[in-house]
């Protein structure tokens, strides 16, 4: 007796027996192998390279100080920087046109040309050689004056009257007494001396500043201050 398999009903052959197929079913297509670029991978180091050695150098950069020159003490429009008001300070160098301390010697005596108040970086457009105070029609005149010739507090950059107050003996005191400067700016007061007198540096016109200085020799002015005047 003979024995051969049904075909499918539904005509189809199986698997087994189909042409060009062996092997389990899953079994993956072969993939081709992947390219490399090595051009992209050598920018990438570069660019992180570059990255960190940006970020060190500003790292260094914030670290650089460089030593400036601050005002300690208000100085009026005008007025000369004395050195008592000049400070060495270290600052950022952040490229502004800071007055470095090693110049601060060339500061002293050089003219605000703006209010300087304490705390102030000074810069170099804020000072110069030249000052309207001093210069044509202006002189420096010294006093040595003593208690009851200055008021008590007198300080630089304050506006007085300089007096003519004839010494004893000259006549009557209330008829000779004159305003020798309306408005002369206090450039400098020292402290008392042994005589117990203070030296007193005024800004004064040079047609009044000989008889100033004349009279001051004998002890003959007075400073009223004008506090509302600056």
């Amino acid at each position: 007796m003979r024995i051969s398999e049904k075909p499918s009903q539904d005509g189809r052959v199986p698997a087994s027996e189909r042409p060009g197929l062996s092997g389990p079913a899953s079994r993956k297509l072969p993939v081709p192998p992947r390219e490399r670029k090595p051009a992209l991978a050598a920018l990438a180091v570069l660019l992180i390279l570059g990255g960190s050695l940006a970020t060190t150098l500003l790292v260094m950069r914030s670290g650089d100080r460089v030593s400036a020159v601050r005002i300690v003490q208000q100085v009026g429009e005008g007025q000369a920087v004395p050195v008592s008001a000049l400070e060495e300070v270290q600052i950022a160098d952040t490229g502004i046109d800071y007055v470095p301390w090693r110049f601060s010697d060339r500061v002293a005596g050089t003219y605000a040309v703006v209010p300087l108040l304490p705390g102030t970086i000074l810069t170099e457009r804020m000072v110069t050689s030249d000052s309207g105070q001093v210069g044509a029609g202006k002189a420096r005149v010294g006093l040595a004056l003593k208690a009851g010739q200055v008021p008590d507090g007198l300080r630089m950059g304050d506006i007085v009257q300089v007096i003519y107050v004839p010494a004893t003996g000259k006549g009557s005191s209330a008829q000779q007494q004159r305003v020798l400067a309306s408005a002369a700016r206090v450039e400098s007061v020292g402290l008392p001396g042994r005589t117990g007198s203070g030296q007193v540096t005024i800004l004064a016109d040079t047609s009044i500043a000989p008889t100033i200085a004349l009279y001051a020799s004998s002890g003959e002015v007075a400073l009223i201050e004008l506090p509302g005047v600056k």
